[in-house]
């Protein structure tokens, strides 16, 4: 979706992208509304903008007055255009049109309510109060001559702000994810004051992948892996339909760390709609063995999508397609925007689609990629409309790297004084919020990976226990942990005991025996959610486990059960309580666990999976 001047003369929404992960989100809402949408680079030439009807500025992992951030061309601001900033893009507004900014005393992650001032314009049909998302640390201290508030929160006065003579608008919260329960009809007020046609029609996607397929693959041969996950099945029916099965070779590759049953199923249900240039490789062993010893959750994920190269290149070999011949992946947009692969992007983590060799082959021209501009709701909709059954469709998503991003790992070594004295004063804050409202916490002394502000952070998760089982009531503490409290980015509740036990860290690696432990609760998990009818209300469940013990051996296991559309963003699913206590119980016989947990922390400030 990369900007080619020449050939976007239609009118069009610019989306200038500061770095912030929702950037290509934007795009994507603006589309979907009927607009057309391109991304730009925040100091792209005024030319650029010549067709624009309306120009967003997305949000970002850096401050306005950070050094560091994007270079912009300010005479985007002199443009005669309505200009909408978002996050970032709203603090960087108000700066350059005379205001101040600074870093807020109350940082805000996730689900707000907003104070809404006046319903009409931008916030047209709206209601006096509305649920919002927010994810930032800064905020606006002054307006800008000739703005005014245009809605507020308990922690941001300044939540959106307008100058309706000059069309300039700014809001604090993100109007683009789906959690921002009225966020659509924000961003479709905003078309109506561009004066949008809405004559762009999404479904034109499949036509636009096809025909630029054909010109990128031409006469050569594709070697695709496949997982069996959605995006990768939609890719194999992809390139077989536009390029011809006779070219196209996909190989699902066994890595020892697939769910129970699963490289079974993916083969069987592969063969079983006709895709017969389908290739099945064990090579399980010399995953683990290439794993053996490693802790550190980026470097399995490099290890990970290195072995996943050499393999394929094997394969290459083995099949003498050395002479032009092309790497295809199912990459969709949030893998490579969360690893950093936008132009100001902060890395997130590291998708096995982006490491070293990787990166090596994208510049020789070698990988072929034809999801990596979609979505997953997206994909799913190419997917359909290629004649994939909706089972396979919609099947929660699994990640390339398999259990090895659910595994987590620990050497066995001791916190030093400093993460000790940073976990103690942790403890006394969650302790502070969790008791008002009836709560026992307890921060765990293990790090998970979390996205806040649209940075990366590696932060610790806390325990709830006890309290009343109300999921509205858990998810408000979530919240207020995770906003008070920098080294905590994740909250779970625990379904196996009502009080607190305490829990160590245990030297864990990845071994075949925990690899088996957790397919036994990732099976659990996974049938009686099926069993008991609410598979179809949860978008991906991952199950976890986590290196912390009660008696020195015996782990902890977290299931993390989420609703989204995107991948972007993502809410707890609220599961029935006879659901999850079901799960808790059939994981809590396995000989090996001792807590079990579930996640109920939202993205942002918590990632979808714990690595």
């Amino acid at each position: 979706m990369s900007i080619d001047t020449d050939r976007h003369t239609r009118p069009f929404v610019a989306v200038l992208d500061f770095g912030g992960q929702y950037a290509h989100l934007i795009a994507n809402r603006i589309r979907r509304l009927g607009e057309y949408s391109v991304i730009l680079p925040p100091d792209a030439d005024a030319a650029d903008l010549e067709n624009a009807v309306g120009i967003i500025l997305s949000g970002g992992p850096g401050s306005v007055y950070d050094a560091s951030q994007p270079p912009f061309n300010a005479e985007m601001f002199e443009q005669s255009v309505p200009i909408l900033g978002l996050c970032f893009g709203h603090q960087l507004l108000a700066q350059q049109m005379g205001g101040s900014v600074a870093r807020g005393e109350v940082r805000e992650y996730g689900s707000a309510e907003l104070a809404v001032g006046q319903t009409t314009g931008l916030f047209e049909g709206m209601e006096e109060r509305e649920v919002v998302w927010m994810s930032h640390g800064d905020q606006i201290v002054q307006l800008p001559e000739g703005f005014e508030v245009l809605g507020s929160t308990e922690d941001c006065p300044v939540a959106a702000m307008g100058d309706r003579k000059g069309k300039l608008f700014g809001l604090q919260f993100h109007p683009e994810v789906t959690h921002t329960l009225n966020g659509l009809k924000i961003l479709k007020n905003f078309l109506d004051i561009c004066g949008a046609e809405l004559g762009w029609d999404p479904g034109s996607y499949t036509e636009e992948i096809g025909d630029s397929l054909v010109e990128r693959v031409g006469s050569n041969r594709v070697l695709l892996l496949v997982s069996g996950g959605v995006d990768s099945t939609v890719c194999l029916a992809l390139l077989n339909r536009v390029v011809g099965s006779e070219q196209v070779l996909g190989v699902h590759i066994d890595n020892g760390l697939m769910r129970k049953g699963e490289s079974e199923l993916v083969v069987r249900a592969l063969c079983e709609q006709g895709y017969e240039n389908l290739r099945y490789v064990d090579s399980a062993d010399r995953f683990l063995e290439a794993l053996e010893g490693v802790t550190d959750p980026e470097e399995k994920r490099r290890i990970i999508g290195r072995v996943f190269v050499e393999v394929a290149a094997e394969q290459v070999g083995e099949l003498g397609l050395e002479e032009g011949w092309l790497l295809a992946q199912g990459t969709i947009y949030p893998d490579t925007i969360e690893t950093g692969g936008t132009r100001h992007a902060a890395t997130i983590k590291t998708h096995h689609n982006r490491e070293e060799e990787i990166e090596r082959l994208i510049e020789q021209g070698k990988i072929v990629e034809p999801l990596a501009d979609l979505y997953k709701d997206e994909v799913r909709e190419v997917g359909l409309a290629l004649g994939l059954p909706e089972w396979m469709v919609w099947r929660h998503p699994f990640p390339g790297p398999g259990l090895g991003v659910r595994l987590l790992c620990h050497s066995g070594q001791e916190l030093s004084g400093g993460e000790s004295r940073q976990l103690a004063e942790a403890q006394t804050e969650a302790d502070a919020i969790a008791s008002t409202c009836g709560y026992e916490a307890q921060v765990l002394p293990i790090r998970s990976v979390g996205v806040q502000g649209d940075y990366r952070t590696y932060g610790h998760p806390v325990a709830l226990f006890g309290g009343d089982r109300d999921w509205g009531l858990l998810e408000e503490v979530s919240t207020r942990i995770t906003n008070a409290i920098g080294e905590v980015n994740r909250v779970v509740y625990a379904l196996s005991h009502s009080t607190p036990v305490k829990t160590e860290p245990v030297r864990a690696l990845v071994t075949s025996e925990r690899l088996d432990l957790l397919r036994e609760a990732d099976a659990i998990a996974m049938e009686r959610l099926i069993a008991l009818g609410v598979a179809g209300e949860v978008w991906q469940m991952p199950t976890v486990l986590v290196p912390l013990a009660v008696d020195g051996d015996r782990e902890c296991v977290v299931i993390r059960p989420i609703s989204s559309e995107e991948a972007m963003t993502a809410r707890f699913t609220r599961l029935p309580w006879e659901v999850v206590e079901s799960i808790s119980e059939g994981i809590s016989s396995l000989h090996g666990v001792s807590v079990v947990f579930c996640d109920i922390t939202n993205k942002p400030p918590a990632t979808i999976e714990w690595e």
